[in-house]
């Protein structure tokens, strides 16, 4: 009976890198080699690395953490100003912990309630500890430290699709403190989570081990981040072609087939939740997960990106100017990986990150689509990536452009010994399998050529001269996240409404839910005291508890999304226009009024016409987040955030996100 020829042997004197896996065939490239130096050379399959046991690499992600948690949790809780979705969210986890169902309101099936579950756990114990601290603003504290793990995962994403360390850090970097990852990291968006989870699922793609659980996981991880939030659905085909090319072949098949139930099976628990509270299809008497379904279909689309004065298009251009770096130069370096995926190592390893900013990039072009703000948090992460891949790539092909190919396929021939190692692998110089130049013990012959020589300082040139022309622009662009105190007038107008207003308790406010739960702590009713200023004209819960209408509403804190999104909204409109100004926090479209209203329809002094609607950035609190404030058009101007448009008067019945 015929036996498969042996594998090459290897060298024993000295520690061995070889993965735990044997390759799958033998390689007998190394016997094209002169004899003096296939004495001296070992094959391995591919290089691995293990980040827990490389002291390197964990030196290096905890200095770059170090720096990022700094950036990101200096005046984390001042900047940027609240957002009514973040209120929106942090209000559900509240409601959660106090047993009162899914949400603070009715819960009409927006969004899957996984994302605001777990910050309900995240929250817990500080909520346990100072219960008044359930607010926003110190909330933010949570969200650090999901950025600070979403970093270290990008760190060895990197490092397990074979980028060399430099690129790895690079990529942490980018993704950690670009002005644009600062502003949208710090809130409690629920992209921030779902991001979180399907980096992990990238990283249990990728595993160098290869064990059928971590697929497996790879799936749940995945199923997690799309019940977090559901446009995470997207990257989904990314994460399959980073498990499929990673996987071994005589186990792929069963590798992808397991991620692929496992992550199915956990998406179903959604619509089988639904199922058993019977609330899956439409009807007239209560709220369905379809009817949720096509609300978030149908909804009004912000316009073509490309066209001027679109709301997409300002959406754009609110995130390029933050950082214009990140979104375009990883935008073009995701094009050139995927271009060059037959000639390149690189963009094959990197081909899934690639793959997910392609996708992305298509459906934020979509001519009728709807941009909101926060889209771009999903994309940060894979931008950074294949942004470092493209710079380590070039940095390759610099400094081995006309060298001779020794070797080809995914193998790598490294020299051991006591002679003089030979240059760095281009997997340690680009993050790929590509041919390494090959050391023979004489240091005449392994001297650098000039050539060489050469090549290094053009490498080194453009490094220089890419950190000269992006750290100062960073360093302008968060100058704003370090410095400015946005939310002032939020946390006077809390105070205002604490020590003024004499029976909380029967008092019943207007607000949107940036300070609801400052409301709250300070003895407004909730749900029927302090009022989401949404439900008073679209829960029916909330309107059958106001027969005079907006007469039976004694203030309205008037904050930008109020006065924006009330010209869709009857009762909040009438409340407005029948109301006198008693106090002002803050100038401009960002300040925050309190207003009397004047239940005989005569207030007429300080009465405030509601804003007209922007549909320029369209980012409701019904669904999301507000963008950075399209207005600046400078590094000096104050970035405190757009308040959202208005939202689809259309809204289901006890809907309002």
């Amino acid at each position: 009976m015929a036996t498969a020829p042996a594998p090459p042997s290897t060298a024993t004197d000295g520690p061995s890198t070889t993965p735990d896996r044997p390759p799958t065939a033998p390689d007998n490239r190394s016997k094209a080699l002169p004899d003096r130096i296939r004495s001296r050379v070992r094959v391995l399959p591919r290089p691995v690395v293990r980040f827990r046991t490389s002291r390197p690499d964990v030196l290096l992600c905890l200095g770059l953490l170090v720096v990022i948690v700094l950036v990101q949790g200096w005046n984390i809780t001042r900047f940027p100003t609240l957002s009514d979705d973040e209120g929106t969210y942090l209000a559900q986890a509240w409601a959660v912990q106090q047993g009162e169902g899914l949400a603070h309101y009715t819960y009409w099936y927006d969004h899957p309630p996984l994302g605001w579950l777990q910050i309900a756990g995240l929250t817990w114990i500080p909520s346990l500890i100072a219960p008044e601290s359930m607010t926003v603003a110190p909330m933010r504290w949570v969200m650090l430290g999901v950025s600070a793990a979403s970093a270290v995962l990008v760190y060895v994403l990197a490092r397990r699709l074979f980028l060399p360390r430099w690129a790895a850090g690079l990529a942490m970097a980018l993704s950690g403190l670009s002005p644009l990852s600062v502003y949208f990291q710090r809130e409690i968006f629920l992209d921030n989570l779902a991001v979180f989870w399907m980096l992990l699922a990238f990283c249990l793609a990728a595993s160098p081990s290869r064990h059928l659980w971590h697929h497996f996981a790879a799936g749940l991880a995945g199923a997690t981040s799309v019940l977090t939030k559901e446009t995470m659905l997207l990257v989904l085909p990314a994460l399959l072609v980073t498990m499929w090319r990673h996987s071994h072949r005589d186990t792929r098949k069963f590798a992808v087939t397991g991620a692929v139930t496992s992550c199915a099976l956990i998406g179903l628990s959604y619509p089988l939740y639904a199922l058993l509270n019977n609330e899956l299809f439409p009807s007239s008497e209560r709220v369905s997960l379809i009817d949720g379904i096509t609300y978030q279909m149908s909804r009004e689309g912000s316009g073509f990106l490309l066209t001027p004065g679109t709301g997409s298009h300002k959406t754009f251009h609110s995130w390029l100017y933050y950082d214009p770096v990140l979104p375009l130069g990883g935008l073009a370096a995701a094009l050139l990986l995927l271009l060059t995926l037959r000639w390149s190592v690189t963009a094959r390893a990197l081909a899934g990150p690639a793959l997910a900013v392609a996708i992305l990039a298509v459906v934020a072009l979509r001519p009728s689509g709807y941009l909101p703000a926060m889209y771009v948090i999903q994309a940060l992460p894979f931008l950074a990536l294949v942004l470092a891949g493209a710079a380590a790539s070039v940095a390759h092909g610099i400094l081995n452009r006309g060298r001779p190919r020794r070797t080809r396929g995914r193998a790598t021939l490294r020299p051991f010994g006591r002679g003089r190692p030979a240059a760095a692998t281009a997997v340690e110089a680009a993050g790929s399998a590509a041919e390494p130049a090959y050391g023979t013990g004489d240091p005449r012959q392994d001297r650098p050529p000039r050539a060489l020589f050469a090549r290094r300082l053009c490498v080194a040139a453009l490094a220089v001269t890419s950190a000269v022309l992006l750290v100062p622009r960073w360093i302008d662009g968060n100058r704003d996240a370090l410095t400015v105190d946005a939310n002032a007038p939020y946390r006077a107008a809390a105070a205002w409404m604490r020590d003024e207003v004499e029976d909380p308790a029967s008092t019943r406010v207007l607000v949107d839910d940036a300070i609801w739960l400052d409301l709250v702590h300070e003895g407004f009713e909730p749900g029927t005291g302090a009022i989401w200023f949404y439900k008073a004209d679209l829960d029916p819960a909330v309107t059958k508890t106001m027969p005079r209408g907006w007469r039976d509403i004694d203030y309205v804190v008037s904050s930008l999304a109020v006065r924006r999104d009330a010209v869709d909204l009857p009762n909040v409109k009438a409340a407005l226009a029948n109301s006198t100004r008693v106090a002002v926090f803050g100038s401009g479209e960002d300040r925050v009024e309190i207003r009397r209203v004047d239940d005989t329809g005569t207030a007429k002094a300080g009465a405030a016409k509601p804003a007209a609607t922007n549909t320029g950035a369209s980012t409701s609190g019904a669904t999301e987040p507000g963008t950075p404030q399209s207005g600046a058009t400078g590094p000096g101007a104050t970035r405190t955030g757009a308040a959202p448009a208005a939202r689809n008067a259309a809204a289901p019945a006890g809907a309002g996100r």
